[in-house]
Parts: C-alpha cells; sequence; structure tokens
C-alpha cells in the first residue's frame, strides 16, 4: 500500500505519519511507501517503513501535486491549509492555499483516473467553521452551510467538490468536519482558536498564557490522539455506508472555557492556573462568537469514530503525549 500525506509537517499530519510508520500499516494492510510533503520539507517518522519520501512542495502551485498522484497513491490524507485566522487576515493567501490548491489535488486525480481508472481514498481535512451563527444550542446533522469567515467557506466548497469528484467516481472520498483540536502542543500558532490550547499547554509548562474571551464561551473539542484516529479510521472504513453525504460532522466535547480552566486546575493546581491572564480581544471575541457550541455527531459515531468524554480526558492525554507524563510549573 502507497499512502501520500499531504500537510505532514503540521501537528495532526506529523502525528498521522508517525502512527502509520509506528503501525508499519493502515487497516491491517502493510504500507509500503509513505510521502510526506508540506509548504516546508516534514522530518522523516521511524517505524517499521523502509520507503519513505518527504518533499517540500507548494500546493498553490499550479499542478504541484500532480507527480505525486502519478505515483498512484492508495491512500491520499489532504490536510494542507493555512489556517483560520491567517485565511481572515490575507484573502487572496487563504482562496489560493485552501481552495486552489485543494481543486488542483483532485483535478490531478481526476486526470490520473482518466488515464488509469485509479480511484483512491481522500480523507479531507475540513472544520467546523463551514457551520455559522445563529445556532441552535446543538447544531443539527442537516444544518445549512453558512460559514461566517474565509477559512470556513474555503472548507464548505472543498466538501463539495471532495462529493461531487466522488459522486462522479474520480476518488473514494471522506470529509472530516474538525471540532478544535486540543491542547496543540508547539508554539502558538495564527489560528483564532489557538488560545483553547494556549492557556492549557502554556501553564502546563509554567508559563503566562492570554486568555481574550469570557469564561463562559463554549465550543467544540476533540484531542489531537483523537484526531489521528479520525483520519485512521476514515482511511480504513468501508464508504459504502456513508452514502452521498460524504462530510461527517466529527465527534467532540461541548465544554465551555471554565471547564477547561477546571481541568487545568484538577491536574495541574491552582499554580498553573494562575498564569492564565485574562486580555479581552474584540477580533478573536468577534470570531469566536460566530463558531458552533455544540454539533450532533450522530452519523459519525455510528460510523465508528470516538472521541474523549471529558476536558480532564483531553488534559491528560497531552501531558501522556507530549510531556512524559508530568506537569511542569
Amino acid at each position: 500500500m502507497k499512502v501520500l500525506i499531504i500537510g505532514a509537517a503540521g501537528m495532526i499530519g506529523r502525528k498521522l505519519a508517525e502512527r502509520i510508520a509506528g503501525d508499519g500499516a493502515l487497516g491491517g494492510k502493510a504500507v509500503e511507501r509513505l510521502v510526506l510533503v508540506d509548504v516546508v520539507e516534514p522530518k522523516g517518522p521511524t517505524g517499521g517503513i523502509a520507503d519513505v519520501k518527504t518533499q517540500a512542495i507548494d500546493v498553490s502551485a499550479a499542478k504541484a501535486t500532480e507527480p505525486l498522484i502519478a505515483e498512484r497513491p492508495d491512500v491520499v490524507f489532504h490536510l494542507a491549509a493555512i489556517v483560520s485566522g491567517e485565511a481572515e487576515a490575507d484573502f487572496d493567501k487563504g482562496y489560493t492555499i485552501n481552495l486552489d490548491g485543494t481543486r488542483d489535488l483532485f483535478e490531478a486525480i481526476r486526470h490520473e483516473h482518466a488515464r488509469s481508472g485509479y480511484t483512491p481514498r481522500v480523507v479531507f481535512a475540513s472544520s467546523i467553521a463551514v457551520f455559522g451563527a445563529p445556532f441552535a444550542d446543538r447544531v443539527p446533522e442537516d444544518f445549512a452551510l453558512t460559514p461566517l469567515t474565509s477559512y470556513g467557506t474555503q472548507k464548505a466548497i472543498g466538501e463539495l467538490l471532495l462529493a461531487d469528484y466522488t459522486r462522479r467516481g474520480f476518488l473514494d472520498g471522506v470529509g472530516l468536519r474538525l471540532p478544535t483540536i486540543c491542547v496543540r502542543p508547539g508554539a502558538p500558532n495564527k489560528a483564532a482558536s489557538g488560545f483553547f490550547s494556549n492557556i492549557l499547554r502554556e501553564p502546563m509548562s509554567g508559563k503566562e498564557a492570554v486568555l481574550p474571551v469570557a469564561d463562559t464561551v463554549r465550543h467544540y473539542f476533540a484531542s489531537p490522539r483523537a484526531a489521528v484516529g479520525f483520519f485512521l479510521h476514515a482511511a480504513t472504513m468501508d464508504t459504502s455506508r456513508i452514502g452521498p453525504r460524504r462530510n461527517l460532522n466529527m465527534p467532540g466535547l461541548s465544554a465551555t472555557v471554565a471547564d477547561e480552566l477546571e481541568a487545568l486546575r484538577a491536574v495541574a493546581g491552582e499554580g498553573a492556573l494562575a498564569l492564565v491572564k485574562r486580555v479581552p480581544d474584540e477580533t478573536i471575541i468577534r470570531i469566536v462568537d460566530g463558531w458552533a457550541p455544540d454539533i450532533e455527531a450522530k452519523r459519525a459515531r455510528d460510523l465508528g469514530f470516538t472521541v474523549e468524554d471529558s476536558f480532564e480526558e483531553i488534559v491528560r492525554a497531552h501531558i501522556e503525549d507530549e510531556l512524559g507524563g508530568s506537569v511542569r510549573t
């Protein structure tokens, strides 16, 4: 089996590559070749796959993905995107990468399909940002796609393309509407949702963090560990059970900022909690106010996708996976 990960230098892409390389297989089938690409060359993981290729490419460049698809990978994970805050700040860059790059990838697959009958499984990283306010307390499965950000709009268009290219038989697509992934390891990024991770990750490492919104803000979360599980399951599941609605709300945990802070206190103590500083940011507040507080995900759960049950579980997963099992406050 050949596997291609586009966006492999990002947090989820890196963890996904490490998991596949560590297992040496996907869905019980041995992976003989693993190709990892991003705008910067990804770091190759260690594991049981002898043939691992890493490469820097710009997915926004015309036909950049054609050579990758010419190798006919069995599974294509498409995670390449610029994040929500950056896509909102730079309109042209957002559409060039998040939309044009996605369309070019799907076109490369369509052209290879015409030449050889090639039909790969394509797992597309979408987002709950495809939904826009006003919301009910819980967004239903059939809620209209009415995004209120450029990033959400770009992802919604990508979803429609994925479904149409699947309908036409060019690829076998599964779109994953990801919750906000928390706690994200590493340095803060430009995502508008980044503070959800910052207010946990930084204090657990003895650093101050800024909280730009009210404690009452409610949002929808999953851990990086759960996100990797989403992609692995989407790559190996029986897609005949999905039907024509190829984009799925991933299961998540609906929680408030206060729930996050209580989990931080319970796991890391009052000293860590004291490192969270409240500094309101009207731009972030406006963006977050347009996001869904809770999402119905019965279809995905029925199809076998799973997630954490509490924020304390999410925090402890971060400690186990990133901090060697203990906090450093």
